[in-house]
């Protein structure tokens, strides 16, 4: 099977071993991964600020970057850019003269699947052969958990692990605060709900909080620094690299 990454703008920039630990998993589990240097930015950040042209403008580039993809499937480590594309770019293509466009968006959507949404459910595998020793929780990610409905596989391929003691932190999947620019909007209202959020983290014992989104572990990340918190936060993809 041959895949090829999305790599979004967070991994790119500020966590680029979360690309290369996908790298490493995938190939572990005999897949073909392919990377297409061109692509760019979902259009995410503008097209949640009300800049829908600016937005529509990165999503033809995106679609005729992965439609040339000779690729059976896209596959991204974040919920939040899957989701952009998967239920929101149809937004942005509505008008009567977007037929063309919408059916090109077509070919490419149904290929985008998120990391452990793939590794589960078209590849069939939880145990990635993975080995890491640490006492874990999981953070949902809003629009993981919400727009595109992934819960289970994530924890399936974490509690496959060898080493690793999973445990549940009390109400998982409550926001992180950070929403994008909503944490810049609402900087008071962003840090009440992270503070709710590393108290239950705390309470849970972990040692490790594993997400799938880079954007709730750099929101999280920060508070647990700023509380002095000797909790770690990793990608899934990070953890599922480990042997």
């Amino acid at each position: 099977m041959r895949i090829s990454l999305f790599i979004t703008c967070l991994v790119e920039q500020l966590f680029p071993q979360v690309g290369a630990a996908m790298v490493v998993t995938l190939r572990r589990l005999g897949v073909e991964v392919a990377f297409n240097e061109a692509q760019t930015c979902c259009g995410q950040p503008a097209f949640n600020t009300g800049y829908r042209a600016d937005a529509r403008a990165m999503a033809e580039h995106f679609i005729e970057v992965f439609e040339r993809e000779r690729a059976d499937f896209i596959v991204a480590p974040s919920g939040s850019c899957t989701a952009m594309v998967r239920n929101f770019y149809g937004e942005l293509f509505h008008a009567p003269e977007d037929e063309a466009w919408r059916a090109r968006l077509e070919r490419v959507r149904v290929r985008l699947r998120e990391f452990s949404e793939f590794i589960v459910k078209e590849l069939s595998i939880e145990d990635v052969g993975a080995r890491f020793r640490g006492r874990v929780t999981y953070h949902d990610a809003c629009h993981l958990l919400r727009e595109l409905r992934i819960a289970d596989e994530p924890r399936r391929l974490i509690r496959a692990v060898r080493g690793v003691e999973f445990v549940e932190m009390d109400a998982p999947d409550t926001c992180c605060g950070f929403g994008g620019t909503f944490a810049v909007k609402y900087a008071e209202i962003s840090n009440s709900i992270l503070q709710e959020k590393l108290a239950r983290i705390a309470r849970s014992g972990a040692e490790y909080v594993v997400a799938n989104d880079s954007s709730c572990l750099m929101q999280i990340a920060g508070g647990l620094s700023r509380a002095g918190s000797p909790v770690k936060t990793m990608h899934l993809a990070e953890l599922l690299a480990h042997r």
